[in-house]
């Protein structure tokens, strides 16, 4: 692993007024990059655990500050540990790979390597990147894909072996919101190699149908501010019934001068939902109260320029007591987006990703 150096031109597009200044973006990468390990993990934090999906945000956050090296070796990490399924195990120690701490099989965890991986070849042209993640890719979305139910909604997870290995059919709205960009990430990507996967694109548009016409698919976690805004930021819902959507619970989940509530009702703002709603905001071309949600949270901003994870505005209390990289990825990819990243205003806004095969409505999206 190379030491830190930012890529010419490329971290300039992560400043924003009020946000982010070039010296204050040169510190949040390199806080990013002092996190990960010789062999490309990336854990929350130095003695904490990985899990493949903030992993992989964080490969994004360096990708957008011109740290392709590191954040190749992040997608070898998992090219390297993948299981024999397809699969990677929810979370692992840090620093020990082969010390999974979580051995189930998260379907949103899985299938976001697609997004990295897209991301990384809009940001560098890297073929030959392509060629070698490309049979990771491939078997990620193939065991996801498995676990797509009759209504198009994809099972929340397979359990641990020692917990019986079974498929939980029950979904996440928030995580297929999340698949469903993988997946589009992952039909872009053989669609470059000329590889149609005609499969995936009718898995996509099943799973798109049920996030935007069956919330009975899913588990009720409408409490949580992630099923509020996801099914925007994942491209699922768009136009104006994503502006409906914002506004109808704008004033439940968003903290003025503070930022976005995790859970209801805790008194809690948090730097990942505040900075992935900044996304979705961009995303339905509402820039300034973007660029206002990320002013915002810069209470949370440390001085070694990474970001606590959240805030209890009760207590006037930072908690937990946890800088984690993800959150700090999360803020660089949202500057990034509004800042005019070629590879990430595709990846988030849509550019370039095929759409999927709507189903027969006369049959109500069943498969």
């Amino acid at each position: 692993m190379t030491a830190f150096s930012r890529g010419p031109g490329r971290t300039e597009r992560l400043v924003l007024p009020g946000v982010l200044t070039a010296e204050q973006a040169e510190r949040t990468v390199a806080g990013i990059a002092a996190a990960q390990r010789p062999d490309g993990a990336i854990p929350w934090f130095r003695g904490h655990h990985l899990d493949p999906w903030d992993h992989v945000e964080a490969a994004m956050a360096l990708d957008a500050a011109g740290e392709h090296v590191r954040a190749a070796a992040a997608y070898r990490w998992l090219a390297d540990h993948q299981n024999p399924d397809g699969s990677w195990y929810a979370a692992y120690a840090d620093g020990a790979a082969d010390e999974p701490t979580d051995r189930a099989r998260e379907t949103n965890f899985v299938a976001y390597v697609a997004v990295g991986v897209w991301h990384h070849y809009l940001s560098t042209g890297d073929d030959a990147f392509l060629d070698r993640m490309w049979p990771t890719v491939f078997a990620a979305v193939e065991f996801v894909l498995q676990l797509q139910q009759p209504g198009g909604q994809i099972g929340w997870k397979r359990e641990a072996p020692e917990d019986g290995g079974e498929d939980v059919a029950d979904a996440l709205l928030t995580g297929c919101s999340s698949i469903h960009q993988a997946l589009r990430c992952a039909l872009a990507i053989a669609e470059h190699r000329e590889e149609p996967q005609p499969d995936w694109e009718l898995a996509v548009g099943q799973l798109a149908h049920a996030i935007r016409h069956h919330p009975e698919r899913f588990l009720d976690k409408s409490r949580y501010s992630m099923d509020w805004y996801y099914p925007v930021l994942g491209g699922a819902v768009t136009g104006a019934a994503a502006k409906e959507r914002v506004e109808s619970r704008w004033d439940d989940f968003v903290v003025p001068g503070l930022g976005v509530r995790c859970v209801l009702p805790n008194p809690w703002v948090t730097g990942g939902e505040s900075c992935e709603l900044a996304l979705a905001l961009w995303v339905m071309g509402e820039s300034d109260r973007a660029v206002e949600i990320l002013q915002w949270i810069q209470h949370l901003r440390a001085e070694n320029g990474m970001y606590w994870t959240g805030y209890v505005f009760e207590d006037e209390a930072v908690w937990p007591e946890e800088l984690t990289t993800w959150t700090a990825g999360s803020l660089l990819l949202a500057t990034a987006a509004l800042g005019g990243d070629e590879a990430t205003t595709a990846v988030f806004g849509g550019e370039r990703l095929p759409a999927g095969l709507e189903p027969d409505c006369s049959c109500g999206g069943q498969r």
